[in-house]
C-alpha cells in the first residue's frame, strides 16, 4: 500500500484527499498546508468518517512540516493563489511559480523518488516549470488538467444525448484553459457509437463550446473555482499510478517531438501506471485537429515565456 501526500489543504487539495480515502487504495495520506490548523482540522474531520465509509487509510494533517511527507510514492501539488483584482497575469504566474518551486524543492528533499502530480494553476505552465526545475525524468511530472476537462466533456455529452455518463467516452487534449483546450468530438462515443452519428452538428458544437467554458461557468456560479471534480480527477490519476492500472488519460506531460511539439508540457493521451506517464498515445488527428493543437501549444508557450522573462527558468 502506498503513501500519498497532498500539498495544499484548500478546497481542491482536501477534496482530492477525501476522494482518495473513499477509493481505499493507499495506506497513508499526508495533507500539508502553510496555514496553521487547517490541514490538521480537515484531516481530523475526514478521520471521523472512517467508520461511516469503512476505510482504514490513515490521514494526517500538518502545517508546513515536509518531514511528515517523507518517502511518499506520489505527491499532489495544489498550492498557489487565485488571481486577485488588479493582479496581472505575469504577477500571478510569478507568485505561483515561486510557491510551486519551493514546494517541489521541499517535496524532493524528503521523497526523491516520488511521482509529482500538478493541479496548481496555470497548470500547463506549472507542470513545465516543475519539469524544467526539478530535473526529474518526464514520466514523473504529470499535470492533471485533461482528466478534469474530459469529465466535463462527458457531462455535457450525457446531457445532450440524455444518456448515462458512465457509458460515454470523451477526451480533451491541448492546454488546460478555456481558449486552449480541444474537446475531440470526432473521437467521442456512446457505447462505441460515435456521438457525431447521434447528435446534430449544432448540438455537437454546443457541447464543445460548453466544455471549453466549463471552468468559467462554475466560477461564475460559485464565485470561486470548482473543487469537487478537480479533486476527484486528481484522485483517479493517483489511483492509476498506485495500482498500476495502465489507464489512458489525457494529461499534461513533456513532449519531445510527439504531436509535432518540443520543449512544452501540454495535454495528450498517456498510459498511467506505477512509473507515472509510461507511454504517450499517438492519436491520428486530422488537419483541423492538428492545427488547433498547434495553436493551443503556441498559447501555452506564450504563457511559459513569462517564466523566462522573469528569469524563473
Amino acid at each position: 500500500m502506498a503513501k500519498v501526500s497532498v500539498i495544499g489543504a484548500g478546497n481542491v487539495g482536501a477534496t482530492c484527499a477525501n476522494a482518495m480515502l473513499h477509493m481505499k487504495f493507499c495506506s497513508e495520506i499526508v495533507l500539508l498546508d502553510i496555514k496553521e490548523g487547517v490541514s490538521e482540522g480537515k484531516a481530523l474531520d475526514m478521520t471521523q468518517t472512517a467508520n461511516l465509509y469503512q476505510f482504514n487509510t490513515k490521514i494526517t494533517g500538518v502545517t508546513n512540516d515536509y518531514k511528515a511527507t517523507a518517502k511518499s510514492d506520489v505527491v499532489v501539488i495544489t498550492s498557489g493563489i487565485p488571481r486577485k483584482p488588479g493582479m496581472t497575469r505575469e504577477e500571478l504566474i510569478g507568485v505561483n511559480a515561486g510557491i510551486v518551486n519551493g514546494v517541489v524543492e521541499n517535496v524532493l528533499k524528503y521523497s526523491p523518488n516520488a511521482i509529482i502530480v500538478i493541479i496548481a494553476n496555470p497548470m500547463d505552465t506549472m507542470t513545465y516549470l516543475t519539469y524544467k526545475k526539478s530535473g526529474l525524468p518526464k514520466n514523473r511530472v504529470i499535470g492533471m488538467g485533461g482528466i478534469l476537462d474530459s469529465s466535463r466533456f462527458t457531462t455535457y455529452l450525457s446531457k445532450a444525448l440524455k444518456g448515462a455518463q458512465s457509458d460515454i467516452e470523451g477526451m480533451v487534449i491541448g492546454g488546460h484553459g478555456d481558449t486552449t483546450m480541444i474537446p475531440l468530438i470526432r473521437f467521442a462515443n456512446y457505447r462505441g457509437i460515435p456521438v457525431t452519428e447521434l447528435l446534430s452538428k449544432n448540438a455537437a458544437q454546443q457541447v464543445v463550446a460548453d466544455t471549453m467554458v466549463g471552468g468559467a461557468t462554475l466560477t461564475k456560479l460559485l464565485g470561486t473555482s470548482a473543487w469537487y471534480a478537480p479533486g476527484a480527477a486528481g484522485a483517479v490519476l493517483v489511483k492509476s499510478i498506485v495500482l498500476d492500472e495502465k489507464k489512458v488519460f489525457p494529461c499534461c506531460v513533456a513532449l519531445e517531438g510527439e504531436y509535432g511539439q518540443n520543449d512544452i508540457c501540454i495535454g495528450v493521451p498517456v498510459v498511467i501506471g506505477k512509473k507515472g506517464c509510461e507511454k504517450i498515445v499517438k492519436l491520428k488527428l486530422n488537419n483541423e485537429e492538428q492545427e488547433l493543437f498547434n495553436k493551443s501549444a503556441d498559447a501555452v508557450r506564450k504563457t511559459n515565456s513569462v517564466l523566462k522573462e522573469m528569469n524563473i527558468i
